[in-house]
């Protein structure tokens, strides 16, 4: 029987060994999309205690926590720190199959120096050891970064952002970690939002312009592109439904802009409409600036009306959404190539049935502008787990070309959260490992290796061009 979560945990063969430690382990973390916050990267940031770093804001562990019948009290209320603590490690004692069972443990090894089992029984000891670790030279969120090897940070920024941490990073020389902006334009192309309206007074405040047609929020945003660029963005993220193929003319779309304006949300056509013509806008912006877009959907937000109204978004009511056609996926992209206006783009759908499309789909757009310039981004959220990451490489590997994928990221608010990577490079070289002991490939060390480095790092830092501080 193997120990759990030893120095070979997931590396079942020598050959998966190898190419971790000698090659996967060490290399540096570029984490192209979380949401860590900037202002607490810049202030560097220190927890008073485990349960502020760990648990708060992390619906992950939110959701888990409910499945197991712990009274929101515990969860998102008004229990005390060490109380909720508790009850996660109660939960988190039994939650056999979980990746949170084992992303947990890896986070109190890597952070914590904590060899054992979190469970009720061990919770004080945990507590005790944790927190003061965190009150200890170099446990702040600018520590745990360097801890984890970091190269390269891209946090989520919206356009009205003034950017103003970013600045004082990029001029603070003693931090060297690179931190950039990366682009979300959701709010301004969500008109169905009861929000929007309040949003486009920002967005002209931000600009220094009024948003009269959708001529003007163009103009706009082509303002917001010019700033965040000057602050380093390389590339842009979109939260979709689905990725819609919807085309209308000029006309129409400005007529949808001028009756939400006066106050008519519009119906599913003419939001798919604006949609796609905001997002043909978005993509000729980003070819042009040889910015990289990516494109998360499959999901379906907010389900659970009653906890959307107490607690908002993005508290763990989400669940995968099976509505997202690849020919409108495709007809999107083929309309962007049509007019040389298609950028690097990464996919990413929540349901994982969608693998195989969008494997398919790449294809149709490769050419020599990058390796893998359309992308299958790496398994997200409800998918990355042992079994969504090994499906997601293998069905890349038989329908693409793998050695060329940009690698995993966290997507995630916790500075505790770079283990993750850990986690996606020991599946990686257990899948490696399996197929060089089956004779699936050769026993081409070297290569192999070479192929190992640039998923975990080399490729991620040549497709998004980014510059070491």
């Amino acid at each position: 029987m193997k120990a759990f979560m030893d120095k070979d945990f997931l590396l079942n063969t020598q050959a998966a060994k190898t190419l971790y430690h000698e090659t996967a382990e060490g290399c540096p973390i570029i984490d192209f999309h979380c949401h860590l916050s900037p202002r607490e990267i810049y202030e560097d940031i220190r927890y008073e205690n485990i349960t502020q770093v760990w648990l708060g804001g992390d619906h992950y562990k939110w959701r888990l926590m409910r499945s197991a019948g712990v009274p929101e009290k515990y969860i998102t209320g008004d229990a005390s720190d060490y109380e909720k603590f508790e009850k996660y490690a109660t939960v988190l004692g039994k939650a056999i199959g979980n990746p949170l069972h084992h992303w947990s443990h890896l986070e109190l090894r890597r952070f914590f120096g904590y060899d054992g089992i979190l469970n009720q029984k061990t919770a004080p000891e945990v507590w005790k050891l944790a927190n003061a670790k965190l009150q200890s030279e170099g446990y702040t969120s600018r520590g745990l970064i360097m801890m984890s090897n970091v190269d390269t940070i891209c946090t989520t920024d919206d356009p009205v952002d003034s950017l103003e941490w970013h600045e004082k990073l990029a001029a603070d020389k003693t931090f060297p970690v690179t931190v950039l902006p990366a682009w979300r334009p959701d709010k301004a192309m969500n008109l169905e939002k009861p929000t929007w309206p309040d949003y486009l007074k920002q967005l002209e405040k931000a600009a220094g312009m009024e948003i009269r047609s959708f001529a003007d929020l163009k103009k706009a945003l082509h303002c917001r592109l010019d700033f965040f660029a000057a602050h380093g963005c390389r590339l842009s993220d979109h939260a979709l439904n689905y990725v819609m193929y919807a085309p209308a003319a000029d006309e129409e779309v400005e007529r949808i802009f001028s009756a939400r304006m006066s106050g008519t949300i519009p119906g599913a056509k003419e939001e798919a409409a604006f949609k796609f013509a905001f997002m043909s806008f978005m993509a000729a912006e980003y070819h042009q600036r040889g910015w990289v877009m990516q494109l998360h959907y499959g999901c379906r937000r907010d389900n659970n009306p009653t906890m959307f109204k107490l607690l908002g978004p993005d508290t763990g009511f989400d669940c995968v959404d099976n509505t997202a056609p690849s020919t409108e996926t495709a007809a999107f992209l083929g309309s962007l190539e049509e007019k040389n206006a298609l950028p690097k783009t990464i996919l990413y759908s929540l349901n994982t049935n969608d693998n195989a499309a969008i494997d398919s789909i790449l294809g149709c757009f490769q050419n020599d502008e990058a390796v893998g310039r359309i992308q299958h981004g790496s398994a997200w959220w409800f998918d990355d787990h042992f079994d969504g990451m090994s499906d997601h490489l293998k069905s890349l590997a038989n329908r693409g070309y793998l050695a060329g994928f940009v690698g995993m990221l966290t997507d995630s608010r916790s500075f505790l959260s770079y283990p993750r990577h850990e986690y996606f490079r020991r599946i990686l070289c257990r899948i490696f490992g399996e197929w060089i002991e089956d004779g699936f490939f050769p026993e081409d060390m070297d290569t192999v290796k070479e192929i190992v480095s640039d998923i975990c790092y080399g490729n991620a830092k040549r497709y998004f061009q980014f510059a070491k501080k």
